[in-house]
């Protein structure tokens, strides 16, 4: 039976960040009604569900495809697993994401099936018909995970997909083989999974910063303690796939609460620890050609680029790489020259590695300004190379193309809009905590937001495709609505005869 999640679930403060009770709402909105004058001054900015009516409304127009699922738990992660199957419209795909809970029931990860409907198959008025309360008919839950803690960060081993890694609130790493593990049951006071290995070696909590190599079996990770850990987990991983007594020693772990972060299973050191951040670090990633260079972020505003080849100091080390915490980082599969970051400023930065910084101060290529509130996860597109997604705590995920940059723009008005901002998802009505490019289906993108200010509980997940009319060239584009304009006039010239 589900949990009411009204006023239920515990916010997270993740990454220095106090959310504000909702008492000291109602005291902000009384503070604005005792000052009129004012408001006469000038019109109320929209309200967050007046943006979203209005949002909704231009659905059939801009997208695709669109499916939106109601979670009554937030998850604070969504990723794409392996494809399972392939039909004529539509494909079948893993999805993983995760429940925190309030400790009623235990925390889990989940593993979903989705439906990821294909390129211009689904019918422009039906994708806007959905109903924000409910769950959607395109993700199925197949199997479920009973995590020691709460699930803060998922992340998939992109050289076999099957195998995931979390982060939780303590310092250790956990990895699950999410094929072989037992599906379970999550009431309260049940049993923890058990994970296949546990990768130990950070002294503090490790909460978000988490990645797994794209080249090979790699882990890499940073928390508190300031430092960046990373293992392999090769001669573990074909020990497990080769074991038939794993999968069964899953089902005999030791007895604890569902909520007990204390994780039970085999467990391995690092291959190396490194020190150079000076405060928690927040966000790690890997050069995609190399299991040995990496970069990471920190609330120290740091990014710095790491060598496991030469020692576990900084390569560089750039100072200043924000004005504020640094929240996420990632480093272009299609360009290894290209890096980004977000940070606590509201912007998005784009790095080149050949020339970081100038008098030891980070000089990003370029700043992209489109948000309105802290910045919390980048990722280049999978399929383009200068385009990018962000997302951040104003519920919106903006889409970027660096190509655009310097390009004039012929709109109506004097707009602030930057050039390079070529798309804005604005269907998240909270902030939007983690989303996935989709490396089978390019340009299709599964997002999620913790709604816990606008709802008061739970999530909202979404996975949607643009319009193809928006990012094709434009050349394309008009030539295509040409054509369709032929067709209506011929069809209208044949009904008036």
């Amino acid at each position: 039976m589900e949990t009411p999640q009204q006023g239920a679930v515990k916010k997270k403060e993740t990454r220095g960040r106090k959310p504000k009770p909702k008492d000291d709402k109602k005291d902000e909105q009384q503070q604005q009604s005792k000052t009129p004058k004012e408001h006469k001054k000038s019109h109320p900015p929209p309200s967050v569900d007046d943006k979203y009516t209005q949002w909704k409304s231009l659905v059939p127009v801009l997208y695709d495809w669109l499916a939106n699922h109601n979670l009554v738990w937030p998850s604070l992660s969504c990723r794409w697993g392996p494809q399972l199957e392939q039909a004529t419209y539509k494909n079948r795909q893993r999805l993983y994401l995760s429940e925190q809970t309030d400790g009623s029931v235990p925390n889990t990860l989940v593993i979903a099936n989705c439906e990821v409907v294909k390129p211009r198959v689904a019918a422009a008025e039906h994708i806007s018909q959905f109903n924000e309360e409910t769950r959607s008919p395109f993700v199925k839950k197949y199997k479920t995970i009973i995590h020691p803690g709460e699930v803060n960060r998922i992340r998939e081993l992109p050289t076999n997909s099957k195998i995931v890694a979390t982060h939780t609130d303590g310092p250790d790493v956990l990895i699950w083989d999410v094929e072989t593990q037992p599906n379970r049951h999550a009431v309260l006071g049940a049993t923890n999974s058990r994970p296949d290995l546990i990768l130990t070696g950070h002294q503090d909590n490790a909460e978000f910063a988490l990645a797994m190599c794209p080249t090979e079996p790699y882990v890499l990770s940073g928390g508190k303690d300031k430092s960046v850990v990373l293992w392999s987990i090769q001669d573990h991983i074909s020990s497990a796939a080769t074991d038939p007594k794993s999968s069964e020693s899953k089902q005999n772990s030791k007895s604890g609460e569902g909520n007990d972060k204390t994780a039970d299973g085999p467990s391995i050191g690092p291959r190396g620890i490194f020190h150079g951040h000076e405060d928690t670090v927040e966000d790690v990633t890997f050069c995609p050609f190399s299991a040995q260079e990496f970069c990471s972020v920190g609330d120290d505003s740091c990014l710095i680029l790491w060598d496991a080849r030469v020692g576990s100091s900084p390569v560089v080390k750039v100072e200043k790489a924000h004005n504020a915490d640094l929240h996420c980082v990632d480093w272009n599969p299609n360009d290894v020259n290209l890096i980004l970051t977000g940070s606590a400023d509201n912007s998005v930065r784009m790095f080149d590695r050949r020339n970081l910084t100038s008098n030891g101060v980070g000089s990003p290529i370029h700043k992209f300004e489109g948000h309105k509130a802290a910045v919390l996860c980048v990722q280049w597109s999978p399929d383009k190379s200068s385009v990018f997604g962000s997302s951040a705590e104003d519920g919106l995920l903006n889409i970027w193309d660096y190509d655009k940059v310097g390009k004039k723009t012929e709109r109506a008005g004097k707009s602030q809009t930057s050039p390079a901002l070529l798309f804005q998802h604005g269907g998240h009505r909270d902030k939007v905590v983690d989303f996935h490019w989709n490396a089978y289906d390019p340009w299709t993108i599964v997002s999620v937001s913790d709604d816990c200010d606008s709802t008061g509980g739970g999530g909202t997940l979404q996975i949607w495709r643009m319009s193809d009319l928006i990012y094709r060239p434009e050349e394309e584009v008009l030539a295509e609505l040409e054509k369709f304009k032929a067709h209506v006039v011929e069809c209208a010239s044949k009904s008036e005869k």
